[in-house]
This record gives structure tokens, sequence and C-alpha cells, in this order.
């Protein structure tokens, strides 16, 4: 219980072609050797980052998400990336938590990319989603939530909420975030890591997307303390690493900052 195995995948995305993204991430996932128990896809793994829902958007009893239930029965693991979904007349960027077994949790995009026009494309989410496994509490959240510090704010909660300590071990944020803004991106994630005391992964896509944006990747893993445990960019990637709980427990108790945290509450 004292580890926990993520796999990253930096890929390059086919523009709005489902099947063959699909049957790209199939064959990666297939290759991979280590032991693994969660897999991270990009945002908009099975699209790239369109603005284009209404021809793209599935159900959820759609292709991609009976993709990612076979996959991670099929493998063991739990899958997660984020869909065009839609619901009730109105168009999510979703993150899907897939477990094994079928059953899954999800989370929509809360803060949507205006300067691309995803506000006017999609339907923002109210709700977090922290996820559980092994004892580990994973907060899933998507690229240009990044931006947004409070929204990912560790809470310190109290025994009369059921538990001490910090509400999250490990902050996983899947993006399509573009190269030219690739200091923030980088600059982002750790300050997210140091200020939360927590793990952050970050997965980002390569490659050009449908307008000729160029995307680096760097996708990164970074540790409590800030340390940058991985790093990759302008090239595809797999990526396995065993995060270690003792190793956080003992930077939250040598260096207990999260115990003088404000509390506050967000409004819906």
């Amino acid at each position: 219980m004292s580890t926990l195995a993520i796999t990253t995948i930096q890929s390059n995305l086919h523009w709005e072609n489902k099947a063959a993204n699909l049957a790209l991430f199939e064959k990666k996932i297939r290759s991979i050797q280590e032991n693994m128990e969660i897999v991270v896809l990009p945002e908009m793994f099975s699209t790239g980052f369109s603005m284009s829902p209404q021809l793209l958007a599935e159900t959820m009893k759609g292709e991609t998400v009976q993709w990612m239930k076979d996959t991670a029965a099929e493998n063991n693991i739990i899958l997660t990336g984020s869909v065009i979904i839609e619901e009730n007349d109105n168009y999510f960027n979703r993150l899907i938590w897939m477990l094994p077994n079928g059953q899954y949790g999800y989370y929509d995009k809360r803060h949507r990319f205006a300067y691309a026009g995803e506000d006017e494309k999609y339907t923002a989410g109210t709700k977090r989603l922290i996820a559980s496994v092994k004892g580990w509490k994973i907060n899933v959240q998507v690229c240009y939530d990044l931006r947004f510090p409070v929204w990912s704010r560790q809470a310190s909660l109290l025994p009369e909420e059921g538990q001490t300590g910090p509400e999250y071990d490990v902050l996983i944020y899947v993006a399509n975030w573009p190269e030219q803004r690739s200091i923030a991106w980088k600059t982002l994630l750790v300050a997210r890591a140091i200020e939360n005391q927590c793990y952050v992964v970050g997965v980002n896509r390569v490659g050009n997307d449908g307008h000729n944006i160029y995307h680096s990747g760097d996708s990164m893993i970074v540790d409590p303390l800030g340390e940058i445990l991985y790093h990759c960019n302008d090239e595809e990637d797999i990526f396995t690493i065993a995060l270690d709980k003792t190793h956080l427990e003992n930077v939250r108790e040598k260096f207990p900052f999260w115990k003088d945290a404000d509390r506050f509450t967000i409004d819906q």
C-alpha cells in the first residue's frame, strides 16, 4: 500500500479521428512491460482539443467510454483521460476515471479555455473528483484548471470531519497545453506540488494539432518538495513510476505547512 504505480503516456494525436486514436493508445498500453496500476492519457485523447463538440461528442454509452471499460478490464488498470461528452443538451470536457471492474467516476473541466472559445462550446463543471486507490487520495483536473490554484487547493481536514491531514495525496492534470506557454505549464506544476505538499502528475500531448499549433509535451511528475522526478519534451514517451507514500508522509511530518493553511469554501 505504500507505493502507487503511475504510467503516463505522452503522445501525438490524430486530429478529430477517434478510431485512429483509440487504436494508437490500445497499442501503446499493450506494449507496456512495467507493472501498471493507473494509466494517464492526455486531454481529449480521442479527438485532440477540438471546438467541434456537435460533430464529435459521445454519450457515456458511446464508443470511447466503452473502449475505456474494455481496456481497463483487459489490462486490470485504472485508466483516465478526458473526452468530449454530450449530456442533457450540454457538452462537457469530461475526465473519466475508469476502474477495471467497469465502474467509473468523472470530473467535468471547471475552467474552460476562453482564449480558444472553449467557454462558448462547453459547459463548466461544478464539482471536484477525489478518487481513492489503495489508501491514496487522488485529485484529478484538466489542463487550464492548472492556472487556478484555489480550485486545487489542499484542504486540511479536521477530526470532526472523520480524518486529519491533507485531503489528497496526488494531483493529476491531463492536458493539450501548447508549447508557446510551456514555461507556465512547467512552473505551475511544480508550484501546485509545493503549495499542496503532494505529488503532481501532468500529462500533455506532443505534435501539431489541426490548427497547426505545436505541443511540446513537457509531461512531468513532481514530488511534494517540488523535485522533478520525470520530465519529457518534444517526443512521444511512456513512463512508469512508483510513487512512495512513506516519502510523502515524511515530508508532511517534517514540514507540516499544511496545518497553517487557510480554510475556505468555493461558491459554485
